[in-house]
């Protein structure tokens, strides 16, 4: 299969998807027969180990076919990604090749160690080593896929409070997966936290750790420039249905330009970010394109369901869809600078 004939499959079964809630089964099976699940696995583990501007390229064109998939998949990614980057060869030979030909499913359970319930005094997962042994208690808030995964990538703090990464293999004892949360959007993402009662696993599942600060060690993961690149995906789409309205509608010409207008000069930002990232050079702020991405997407959605009129109301229509899935932005790995930046621009009311 072709990414062009992806793109199309995607984007023809994205509404549906979304009506039905369904974990996206056949579009993984699609990624996989595209051989984007290859992406960012070492070609010795059965990968193609791709360039970020080309994983980035990748990551716009599936959000604006379907937002949910690609979710999905960077979250895959970044477990990917994880496991990819430690020094564990053996774990690395035991997983990555199953997950590049997608025979096994993995996601990630990191938010607890990032942006997630960093008010709570005691860890929200709390991981001892015992001998060879690695024991966790607590709560894994916000798992994509929880109830699909073979492998959970996720950490825990130590009494020392210094932090792990591990391999969570989702069959252990005491793991139980909690009922997902019914979203906004993205409910078929089966959005979950998982309760861990006493979980022991050999010390060979660590790919991190024990230090401060663990998510800030190595390589991988679904970081702000991939959450912007997807809000790039879904403005894309939004400015297609307002662009769409403009054919038929001059007075919305000048909108339809302006809009394009921002989009492009965000998305050469976004771009030059991410190919300086490669060539190890200083990088545009992450967290500014995050704000201008967040910002430009909710607004470009309102307005396709502005210029939608009564139809773009109803349950199901693409304008619908788009503002619901746009709101998501606000609050998937959203650092409290980008919040905050949010908050200041919606309580602006300069001109009224």
């Amino acid at each position: 299969m072709t990414l062009e004939q992806l793109l199309t499959r995607l984007e023809e079964s994205s509404g549906s998807l979304d009506q039905s809630g369904d974990w996206p089964r056949e579009q993984f099976a699609d990624l996989a027969a595209a051989g984007v699940l290859q992406w960012v696995i070492p070609r010795e583990y059965g990968g193609t180990d791709i360039s970020n501007v080309e994983l980035t390229e990748g990551y716009e064109a599936l959000a604006k076919a379907c937002l949910t998939t690609t979710f999905i998949l960077t979250q895959r990614n970044g477990a990917c990604q994880r496991i990819a980057a430690c020094e564990n060869e053996e774990l690395k030979a035991e997983l990555l090749p199953s997950l590049a030909r997608g025979e096994t499913f993995a996601t990630v359970g990191i938010s607890h160690l990032t942006t997630s319930r960093q008010h709570v005094k005691t860890p929200a997962v709390q991981v001892q080593q015992e001998g060879n042994s690695l024991k966790l208690n607590g709560m894994i808030p916000w798992v994509t896929g929880a109830d699909q995964a073979d492998f959970v990538v996720t950490g825990g703090t130590d009494p020392q409070g210094r932090q792990m990464l591990i391999v969570l293999p989702t069959d252990s004892a005491g793991v139980e997966v909690q009922p997902f949360a019914r979203l906004m959007a993205l409910t078929e993402s089966r959005t979950a936290s998982i309760k861990l009662d006493g979980v022991t696993l050999p010390d060979r599942f660590l790919i991190a750790g024990p230090i401060e600060n663990v998510m800030k060690q190595g390589a991988g993961g679904a970081g702000s420039l991939t959450t912007s690149t997807l809000a790039l995906g879904l403005t894309a789409r939004a400015l297609e249905l307002i662009a769409k309205q403009a054919e038929v509608r001059s007075d919305l010409k000048s909108v339809s330009e302006q809009f394009q207008q921002e989009f492009e000069v965000l998305r050469n930002d976004l771009y030059r970010s991410t190919a300086d990232g490669d060539a190890g050079m200083p990088q545009l702020s992450a967290a500014s394109i995050r704000q201008r991405a967040n910002s430009l997407a909710i607004r470009a959605t309102q307005a396709a369901m502005a210029v939608s009129k009564g139809a773009g109301f109803v349950h199901g229509h693409p304008a619908e869809r788009a503002v619901r899935e746009a709101m998501f932005f606000l609050v998937w790995s959203c650092p409290q600078p980008v919040v905050q930046g949010v908050l200041e621009e919606l309580t602006c009311r300069e001109g009224l």
